[in-house]
């Protein structure tokens, strides 16, 4: 499975946006070190209006905001409360407490934009698609000359937006290069060496205005604090695909396939001694490396693709405007591959299977049938009757098309062009 080219066009715009471009640049500073582009401004996926109605009239409840002052974060009881007769939750944010911290001094940080948002949703989803990196979005507000929280380091890479007001971000190299998220920088006595770090000379120290965007990778240390008037930034974190994946797949598949390590150790083994492990440690590897060096390219490539179908989802699909669509199709409606569905599609058993995040549609092979996939999925606009003409003898009846249109719409697999 792989992005369709009008994906590719969207990830490519919006990584300009971010980084300007100069893209072979950045892919050259990419994980290794920050990158700093000075844009137009960001004001269409979110401004301090937008972030107002979604505090106050979108009914978010935790883990969908936390509040933060002075570099810790505040309970939770502290700024929400129940959502009164007819809504069963305890947890809904509570603007008036959410007001009187913000006049207090504290940082109010929006989680999951990307889920909340749909300016923000389709841009990062685009980003995503682009950079072949997971991407999420959280929303940072401080109030005058406040600092949310103090230097740290992320275990994701970060592009942080600033959207309103001006914001002083002082920047140090890592302690620790490419930390894993089991690595983060308050476990492992990595605390103290942060906090040391800090005070040395920074690798960069900046103000950003509207329209700034700065490039983290992950690992690098920063901390952040509010000039003259609120501030307000975006932070779009890029959960990035490592080797360690390819690893971690490799030696899980390992451990399935080769069936000589489930065997038992010997009766009245000590497992802390080095030569009462030595044979059984020598057959470990041996069996693991086979096992490893068995395992295709092919086969590797099939598993993470999978996974990644847990890291994001597809554009969403409005269920009573799709019904309509699907009861009203006919052979010229113009219709496209729904945005940022990763779609597998195989032959099985005389059928082609597509699937996918919710998906799993089985079309009996028929003449044209695979043409007329090819056509619908190639991320373009296409209207049945079109498809009829493709797909020639076989499929080639507006009839058959348009059938086999309104099943692609069915499963969430087609929606109507934009």
């Amino acid at each position: 499975m792989t992005p369709t080219d009008s994906g590719r066009r969207a990830g490519a715009s919006a990584l300009a946006r971010l980084v300007g471009d100069d893209l072979p640049g950045f892919a050259a500073a990419w994980g290794e070190r920050h990158w700093l582009h000075h844009g137009p401004g960001y004001a269409d996926l979110l401004d301090l209006a937008a972030i107002d109605e979604l505090l106050t009239t979108r009914g978010l409840r935790t883990p969908f905001l936390r509040v933060a002052k002075n570099g810790s974060a505040l309970p939770e009881r502290s700024f929400t409360s129940g959502g009164g007769v007819g809504a069963a939750v305890t947890d809904q944010i509570d603007d008036a407490r959410l007001a009187r911290l913000f006049a207090d001094g504290s940082t109010i940080v929006l989680q999951g934009l990307h889920r909340t948002w749909q300016p923000i949703a389709a841009f990062v989803a685009d980003l995503a698609e682009g950079t072949g990196h997971p991407a999420q979005a959280n929303v940072y507000v401080t109030p005058p000359q406040s600092q949310g929280f103090s230097a740290h380091y992320d275990v994701h890479d970060v592009f942080v937006l600033q959207l309103a007001g001006r914001k002083r971000w002082v920047i140090h190299e890592p302690v620790l290069q490419w930390p894993t998220r089991e690595e983060t920088w308050e476990t492992g006595g990595r605390r103290t060496l942060v906090a040391e770090a800090a005070e040395n000379e920074p690798a960069l120290d900046v103000v950003l205005e509207p329209g700034d965007c700065l490039y983290l990778p992950r690992g690098y240390l920063h901390a952040a604090t509010a000039l003259g008037g609120v501030s307000a930034h975006l932070t779009i974190g890029l959960h990035v695909w490592t080797r360690r994946h390819l690893a971690s797949e490799l030696m899980s598949r390992a451990l399935a396939t080769a069936s000589d390590l489930r065997r038992p150790l010997p009766l009245e083994v000590d497992v802390g001694s080095p030569a009462d492990l030595a044979e059984d440690a020598d057959a470990v590897r041996t069996a693991l490396i086979a096992a490893i060096s068995e395992l295709t390219d092919d086969e590797l490539a099939t598993a993470l693709d999978r996974r990644a179908d847990d890291t994001a989802r597809p554009a969403p699909v409005a269920p009573l405007a799709q019904a309509d669509a699907v009861r009203d199709l006919t052979a010229g409606t113009s219709v496209c591959l729904r945005p940022h569905l990763r779609l597998r599609r195989a032959i099985e058993d005389g059928a082609i299977r597509l699937r996918g995040r919710g998906i799993d549609l089985r079309l009996d092979e028929t003449p044209g049938l695979a043409t007329a996939l090819d056509v619908l999925l190639d991320g373009d606009a296409h209207r049945a009757a079109d498809v009829a003409v493709a797909a020639g003898d076989g499929a080639g009846d507006e009839a058959a098309a348009t059938d086999l249109v309104r099943s692609l719409m069915t499963a969430g697999i087609l929606v109507p062009a934009p």
